[in-house]
């Protein structure tokens, strides 16, 4: 960090979706999460322009936008706000344990690329429609009971809810493993 910066302690609301806005800065921190320690600004701005161009390698113009981008403008800003550590002498960058206030606000995404809120609200409204199915009889359901098409959901929705939980706990044991290092 640079040693004229000063830092943020807490994130007003307004300034978390002001960081959000941006959506190469959602890619740096959905990238730093993934990761766990130090990465290079060189590899993150790789990764990021793979992602914004869908070509792998990225074509150099595009590498090096990107790379100036977050270098001169969007790690100075999540650095100011102490949600990561960017070293410009050295061109490396760490998420913080600060970077949490902002983790609330991002939308968690699946590794099938929906968000949970997608995923609860497609395995409730498939829930719905078999539920109705099996109280009116309709053949392809109706051999199981309605009580056991609710339960199977239930345990459905119950090992979704924990798997979530799981995933993101695991992202913040990963924080403190690297905290501590």
């Amino acid at each position: 960090m640079n040693q004229l910066t000063t830092r943020k302690s807490d994130i007003t609301e307004g300034e978390i979706h002001e960081l959000l806005r941006n959506s190469r800065r959602r890619r740096v921190l959905k990238q730093l999460q993934e990761r766990v320690g130090v990465v290079t600004v060189r590899a993150l701005a790789e990764t990021i322009a793979e992602l914004e161009t869908g070509e792998s390698p990225p074509p150099r113009r595009i590498r090096d936008s990107v790379y100036n981008s977050l270098h001169q403008t969007h790690l100075p800003k999540l650095d100011a706000y102490g949600v990561v550590d960017y070293d410009k002498n050295r061109k490396t960058v760490a998420l913080r344990r600060e970077v949490r206030q902002v983790d609330l606000y991002m939308e968690v995404v699946t590794k099938y690329g929906i968000t949970w809120a997608e995923y609860y609200q497609r395995l409730l409204l498939l829930a719905l429609l078999v539920i109705l199915a099996a109280q009116f009889d309709v053949v392809a359901v109706a051999a199981l009971p309605t009580a056991v098409w609710a339960s199977v959901f239930l345990v459905v929705l119950a090992l979704s809810s924990a798997a979530q939980l799981w995933s993101r706990r695991w992202f913040y044991l990963q924080q403190l493993v690297g905290d501590h290092r």
